[in-house]
């Protein structure tokens, strides 16, 4: 047990949040994503059943936001002509705003398979139990001031 970690974080992803560097990026998939093919570079951690936004908002209390790029976070994109509502986005948002006030546009958007590219190069994906479609979302990390 250690002192100011949010018990949702398990210990390997304690590790991989020290391990990254900046500029490393880590996804947090739904339970939709192909996190085990696309992470065959990767880390990979299984969250099975657990939500991806209290998984966020303590990964946000961890890592800080990479400074040097206009969007260090990015959501998936629906792809057009679909029409499912994301209402997670707008929960997401906060979480990031939350803990990166200053971040108001940090969150970009990437079409369906520019974000699998994006997340075969990520440090680690975190296969969640999330069950919303579109809640898969990249965090980069940036470096503690």
């Amino acid at each position: 047990m250690l002192k100011g970690i949010p018990s949702i974080i398990q210990p390997d992803l304690l590790k991989i949040l020290s391990e990254m560097g900046h500029g490393d990026t880590i996804v947090l998939a739904d339970a939709h994503f192909p996190a085990e093919s696309l992470g065959i570079h990767s880390h990979v951690i299984r969250y099975d059943g657990q939500p991806i936004e209290p998984l966020l908002d303590a990964v946000m209390q961890l890592i800080p936001l990479d400074q040097y790029t206009e969007h260090p976070v990015f959501l998936m994109d629906k792809v057009p002509g679909d029409a499912v509502d994301t209402p997670i986005w707008d929960r997401y948002r906060q979480v990031i705003t939350k803990h990166e006030p200053d971040r108001q546009t940090a969150i970009g958007m990437l079409e369906r398979f520019a974000f699998y590219d994006e997340a075969e190069k990520a440090y680690c994906i975190v296969a969640t139990g999330e069950q919303s479609q579109y809640a898969n979302i990249i965090i980069r990390k940036g470096v503690i001031r």
